[in-house]
């Protein structure tokens, strides 16, 4: 027990430090994802319904911030909901982020919704600058993370396809002029309390890795850009590690979900929580507790922090070109 206290200390008084790097000139924060990175979109677009909260915490999939809210408070930014733009000035940036969303155009579980993908978030971005005659601010962070929804509810056994939507997704953002460009991979599906055990866990857990091996690949080949700078959060490392080690982490179990029940099961009332949330990897069957979403934050300001200044972008116009070849 007091070997756990003290890796809780050391990391909560990790997360409480400042930076000290050029990560603390980030002007804005632009989010493009799915439920890892809604902080309530899809409760919004739902009127209050998707997911029910509590036991969700305040629209979120999850007992509390998801890591994008982290990275923010660190920052010192907090990103307006693309949702709520109506009745707010984005200062900070724009979470696109909703809920469910595939790697493409689409919501993998709300199709008739009519709510953007990661690439249909993207879309809209770039609409936005468009419209207004502008570029994507070269000083902000921009953050792409998803494939997961399009493998565990989507059916998707085509690997190439979301890898696809995702490299797109960045390579946009790249043509509008971001620099800053941060992209997760994916954690093993196969081992998560929605699909272990069941029938396509192993088939789950393949693709995980063929997707990570794919969307390395790309991201090395995108990273050739100049001016641009790619941050890959390895998240399956991470997770692996605190599957592996979890009293590092504070934890003690990371097999089971906290909140246990279907989403309608939840919205009628019909669900058990555990009463140490703190203590789980895994809040319900798909997403992770707050707390390890402050941990997945903390890996991606570790990566923030050590990388190096994007270079002066050079020959754009020509790299333009060649990008529209293909």
């Amino acid at each position: 027990m007091k070997k756990k206290l003290v890796a809780v200390g050391f990391f909560l008084i990790s997360l409480m430090s400042p930076l000290k790097s050029w990560a603390t000139n980030i002007s804005k924060i632009y989010v493009f994802g799915d439920s890892l990175s809604d902080a309530g979109n899809l409760y919004n677009a739902t009127q209050s319904q998707i997911p029910t909260s509590p036991p969700y915490f305040e629209g979120h999939l999850s007992n509390g911030k998801v890591w994008v809210e982290y990275i923010g408070d660190k920052l010192g930014l907090t990103p307006t909901l693309v949702t709520d733009l109506q009745d707010n000035t984005p200062t900070d940036g724009i979470n696109y982020a909703f809920g469910g969303s595939s790697s493409g155009l689409s919501n993998t579980l709300f199709p008739e919704a009519q709510l953007p993908g990661v690439l249909g978030q993207v879309g809209l971005f770039m609409q936005s600058l468009r419209e207004n005659n502008q570029q994507a601010d070269p000083e902000a962070l921009y953050i792409v993370w998803g494939g997961g929804n399009d493998y565990i509810f989507g059916n998707v056994t085509d690997v190439s396809k979301p890898i696809a939507n995702l490299s797109t997704s960045v390579a946009l953002l790249a043509i509008a002029g971001a620099k800053n460009i941060m992209v997760a991979n994916l954690p093993d599906l196969g081992k998560i309390p929605f699909t272990s055990g069941q029938e396509n866990s192993s088939q789950l857990t393949a693709l995980s890795q063929k997707h990570n091996k794919l969307l390395a690949a790309a991201l090395g080949n995108l990273s050739s850009i100049p001016g641009v700078n790619i941050i890959p959060i390895d998240i399956n490392s991470l997770f692996n590690r605190v599957q592996a080690t979890p009293s590092e982490f504070g934890l003690t179990n990371v097999t089971n979900a906290c909140l246990v029940g279907t989403l309608n099961d939840i919205a009628q009332g019909n669900f058990s929580v555990c009463p140490n949330p703190n203590d789980y990897l895994f809040w319900d069957g798909v997403h992770p507790t707050t707390r390890v979403h402050s941990v997945i934050a903390e890996s991606a300001l570790s990566a923030l922090n050590t990388q190096s200044l994007p270079k002066p972008w050079q020959h754009q116009q020509s790299w333009h070109s060649e990008l529209l070849k293909h």
